[in-house]
C-alpha cells in the first residue's frame, strides 16, 4: 500500500546583507543537508536585507538553479531582527530554521535540530561553546551581554544562545502575532516558552566577506534586547536612590557627632567637587536609563512596520 502521509516541510529563513561571496557556498551546503534528509521537503527564504553589493543577483542565479531557494528583498536594511521577522511571516513550514548567511551557523547542525524536533521539542536552539576567528573585544562583548541578560531576565535568555535554531510551526506563528516594534527575536523565542532544548556547537569564522556586527552596533542591539525584555534597570534606579539616601543620612549623622565632639573640620574643596561629580554621574545614568525606555515607547507609538518588502521571488503575494 502506498504511503499517503504528507511529507513535512522545513522552512529555513536566512537574512543576508552584503553576502555576495557566501551565497553559493551557503546554497551548496544546504543542498547537501537536504540530500541527507530526503524524507522532508525544504524551502529556503533568503531575506535580502538592503544589500549594497550584488547579493540579489547572486540569489537570483541560485533560485534559477534550485527553486527551493526563494528571495524576499526588503526596501532597505532592517537589521537582523527585521529580516528574521519578514522571513517568518512568509514561511509555510511545519518547522522553521533561522540562521545567518555567513556560514558561522553550520548548516549541517540542522539534521540534529530536526532529530530533536521529532523527539517532541518545539524550540531547539544552538548554544555557542567557542567563537572561532573573533577578536577579544567581540568575545568580551558577547560574554558581558549574555551574563547580564541572563541575570536580569532571571535566566529567561540562556547564556551563549544564538539566533540559530529550529522551532515548531506553532512557535513561529505565535511570534508572528506579536506586533511590538522593538524586536529582539532571540528574546521573543525565550519569552513565548514551549518545550525547549539547546545543542552545543562551535561558531565558525566567516567563510568570506566582512562582518557588519561592529562593536557599537552589537552594544546597541544588546541594550535594546535587555531593555525590551526586563524592567530590572528601572527597579535598580529605585534601589540606587534608596541606598544613596540611606548612606547620605548615615553620613550626615556621623558628621553631626563628629562636629559636636571634635569641632567643625576644615572644608575640603576636592571632596565637595568629587561628591558633586559622583551625584551628577548617578543622576545622568538614571536619566539615561529612563531615556532608553522612553525611546522604546516612542518606537511603539509610531506603529511603523518592522519591514517593507520590495521584491518577492518564488513566494506568495501576501504573508501567511
Amino acid at each position: 500500500m502506498q504511503n499517503t502521509t504528507p511529507r513535512k516541510l522545513i522552512s529555513i529563513v536566512i537574512p543576508a546583507y552584503n553576502e555576495r561571496d557566501n551565497i553559493q557556498p551557503l546554497a551548496a551546503r544546504l543542498q547537501n543537508v537536504f540530500a541527507k534528509n530526503a524524507n522532508y521537503d525544504f524551502e529556503v527564504i533568503v531575506v535580502e536585507n538592503g544589500s549594497q553589493d550584488d547579493s540579489f543577483e547572486k540569489l537570483l542565479a541560485v533560485h534559477e538553479q534550485d527553486n527551493r531557494f526563494k528571495i524576499l528583498q526588503l526596501a532597505r536594511n532592517f537589521r537582523m531582527d527585521g529580516g528574521l521577522t519578514a522571513g517568518m511571516h512568509y514561511a509555510n513550514g511545519d518547522a522553521l530554521v533561522i540562521m545567518t548567511a555567513d556560514l558561522q551557523d553550520p548548516p549541517e547542525l540542522i539534521s540534529d535540530f530536526i532529530h530533536k524536533w521529532e523527539e517532541g521539542y518545539e524550540n531547539v536552539y544552538g548554544i555557542v561553546t567557542k567563537r572561532v576567528g573573533t577578536n577579544w573585544l567581540r568575545r568580551l562583548n558577547s560574554h558581558l551581554f549574555y551574563s547580564i541578560a541572563n541575570f536580569i531576565t532571571d535566566g529567561m535568555i540562556p547564556k551563549n544562545v544564538s539566533d540559530f535554531r529550529l522551532v515548531d510551526r506553532k512557535v513561529y506563528k505565535t511570534i508572528n502575532t506579536l506586533e511590538e516594534r522593538n524586536r529582539f527575536v532571540r528574546g521573543l523565542f525565550a519569552w513565548v516558552g514551549y518545550k525547549s532544548i539547546g545543542i552545543h556547537h562551535e561558531r565558525a569564522p566567516r567563510v568570506a566577506g566582512v562582518s557588519g556586527a561592529h562593536t557599537f552596533k552589537v552594544i546597541s542591539l544588546a541594550l535594546k534586547g535587555i531593555f525590551a525584555h526586563t524592567y530590572v534597570p528601572l527597579k535598580l534606579i529605585l534601589v540606587m536612590g534608596l541606598t544613596m539616601s540611606a548612606l547620605s543620612f548615615v553620613s550626615l549623622i556621623a558628621l553631626v557627632f563628629r562636629a559636636i565632639i571634635y569641632g567643625t573640620p576644615f572644608p575640603g574643596f576636592g571632596t565637595i567637587v568629587a561628591v558633586l561629580l559622583l551625584m551628577f554621574g548617578v543622576l545622568f545614568t538614571v536619566l539615561g536609563v529612563i531615556a532608553e525606555y522612553i525611546g522604546l515607547i516612542y518606537e511603539e507609538v509610531k506603529q511603523r512596520p518592522n519591514f517593507i518588502v520590495k521584491t518577492k521571488i518564488g513566494l506568495n503575494e501576501s504573508p501567511n
